[in-house]
C-alpha cells in the first residue's frame, strides 16, 4: 500500500534539494520557452501544420529537458531532480510515494517561476507579441476540457511511472525521456484543437501571468492534477504495490 510522505524541512532545504529545484527551474524555463515560442510562431488553433509544429516542438523540447534534468544529484534523500517540469507529474509522483509533499511544493514553485520567466523573456525578445494562453475550443465547456486534460495527463504520468519511476522497470536509460516526449506530442496532436493539450499547470500558468489572461486557466490545474493524481495512485498502489519513501534508483 502506497503511503504519502509529508517530508521534513531539513530534507527539503538540503544543498542537494536546492540543486534539484534549480534544475527544475532551468529545465521548465527552457521547455516553456520552446513550447510557447512555437505557439507564437504558428497559429495552432487554426492551422493544422502549425499544430504539428507545436506538437513536435513540445515533444522534442520535453525529451531534451527531461534528459537534461533527470540526473542532477540532489543528495541521499533526493537522488535526482527527476526532470518533472510539470506540477501534475510532481503531484502524481507524490501520490505514489516517490517524492515527499513538502519537496513537491518546492518543485511546484521552481516550475511555475521557470514558466513565468520563460514567457516574460519571450514577450521581451519578440518585441511585445502577445503570449498565447490555453483555452477550450468554441462550443466546448469547461467540464469537457477538464475531462480531456484528465485523460491525457493520466497517460503522461502513467508513462512516467512505467518508464522512469517503477523500481521494477530495470535500466531503460534514454528510453524514458523519449517516451515522455512522444506521449506529450501525441496528446497535443489529438486534443490540442479542443482543450489545448496542456497536461501541465506550469505550461498554462506562465502564459496566463504574463498575458494577464486567466480565463479557463482553472481547467489546466483541475484536469492535470486529477489525471496525474489518479495515475500516481493506480500505478503506485496497484503495480508497484510497495512503498519506498526515498526511492534509490529513480532517475527520470
Amino acid at each position: 500500500m502506497v503511503k504519502i510522505a509529508f517530508g521534513s524541512f531539513g530534507e527539503s532545504f538540503s544543498v542537494g534539494s536546492l540543486k534539484s529545484y534549480l534544475a527544475e527551474f532551468i529545465a521548465t524555463l527552457l521547455f516553456v520557452f520552446a513550447g510557447v515560442g512555437s505557439a507564437i510562431a504558428y497559429n495552432a488553433a487554426l492551422d493544422p501544420p502549425g499544430l504539428v509544429a507545436v506538437a513536435v516542438a513540445d515533444a522534442f523540447a520535453l525529451f531534451v529537458r527531461v534528459a537534461m534534468a533527470a540526473n542532477i544529484f540532489g543528495g541521499h534523500l533526493n537522488p535526482a531532480s527527476g526532470g518533472h517540469l510539470n506540477p501534475a507529474v510532481t503531484f502524481g509522483l507524490a501520490i505514489g510515494g516517490n517524492i515527499t509533499i513538502l519537496t513537491g511544493l518546492f518543485y511546484w514553485i521552481a516550475q511555475l517561476l521557470g514558466s513565468i520567466v520563460a514567457c516574460a523573456l519571450l514577450k521581451f525578445v519578440t518585441n511585445g507579441l502577445s503570449i498565447p494562453t490555453h483555452s477550450v475550443a468554441s462550443g466546448m465547456n469547461g467540464f469537457e476540457g477538464v475531462v480531456m486534460e484528465i485523460v491525457i495527463t493520466f497517460a503522461l504520468v502513467y508513462i512516467v511511472y512505467a518508464t522512469a519511476a517503477d523500481p521494477k522497470k530495470g535500466s531503460l536509460g534514454i528510453i524514458a525521456p523519449i517516451a515522455i516526449g512522444f506521449i506529450v506530442g501525441a496528446s497535443i496532436l489529438a486534443v490540442g484543437p479542443f482543450s489545448g493539450g496542456s497536461m501541465n499547470p506550469a505550461r498554462s500558468f506562465g502564459p496566463a501571468v504574463v498575458s494577464g489572461d486567466f480565463k479557463d486557466n482553472w481547467i489546466y490545474w483541475v484536469g492535470p492534477l486529477i489525471g496525474g493524481g489518479l495515475a500516481g495512485f493506480m500505478y503506485g498502489d496497484v503495480f508497484i504495490s510497495s512503498y519506498q519513501p526515498t526511492p534509490q534508483d529513480y532517475t527520470a
